[in-house]
């Protein structure tokens, strides 16, 4: 599973850019500044860092040019500014592609997947539990090769418990991540979307399992 780090001192914007991320099968970090992202690939490898021009302290040029210093990790700069000295400045110190603030994630989703095309890094295309598959690209599942009518938000329940199987997802955490974090509606959502995905994955329906009290987890077993 491809890993991101997000580096941006709006905390608004890091968690939107990590509520599509991970829809996408992302593992995300979010760090607020420069010196914290250059502490955070000491301690870790990841596949892209999304970095933001305009930060306090380490502007996300001096960012880049530390993280040159030692690391070739693709980079995506966001900046509010569309000059083209800022341009011609993150190419000279090696970024790999620009989104200009205000984005579409979904814009910004799209040139992370082409800059790890470029790079020779990809998504897992497809997740398989027993005779059923679920293919991220093109937002499609199948059983036994049939593909199932599965309603966007359905789709992404299944898809994110998939990539967090054995892992409890509280439904706090389903609503945030599914239907974003600005999402304030009720919890019983959450239970009305499982109990219809359920029925539309028949005999794979016990494929999720409800912990009580908590949420929902997707735990394959060849009895599922």
């Amino acid at each position: 599973m491809p890993s991101l780090l997000i580096v941006d001192d709006d905390q608004h914007l890091r968690r939107l850019v990590r509520t599509y991320a991970d829809l996408e099968g992302f593992q995300c970090e979010e760090v607020s500044d420069g010196s914290l992202a250059v502490a955070a690939l000491e301690e870790k490898t990841f596949d892209l860092i999304v970095l933001d021009v305009m930060m306090p302290g380490m502007d996300g040029f001096e960012t880049l040019k530390k993280i040159r210093q030692t690391s070739q990790i693709p980079v995506i700069m966001l900046t509010a500014r569309d000059e083209e000295y800022d341009k011609l400045t993150g190419f000279h110190l090696g970024v790999d592609d620009y989104v200009s603030k205000p984005f579409s994630p979904k814009e910004l989703m799209a040139r992370i997947s082409a800059v790890l095309r470029r790079t020779g890094l990809k998504q897992t295309d497809v997740i398989t539990f027993g005779k059923l598959t679920i293919t991220p690209s093109s937002r499609t599942v199948a059983i036994d090769d049939k593909t199932l009518s599965l309603p966007p938000k359905e789709f992404d329940l299944l898809l994110k418990m998939a990539q967090n199987e054995r892992i409890v997802l509280s439904r706090e955490k389903l609503l945030q991540t599914v239907w974003g974090y600005q999402y304030y509606g009720d919890v019983r959502t959450v239970d009305t979307h499982i109990k219809s995905l359920r029925e539309h994955l028949g005999p794979y329906r016990k494929l999720i399992q409800t912990v009580w009290g908590v949420g929902y987890k997707l735990e394959y077993t060849e009895e599922s």
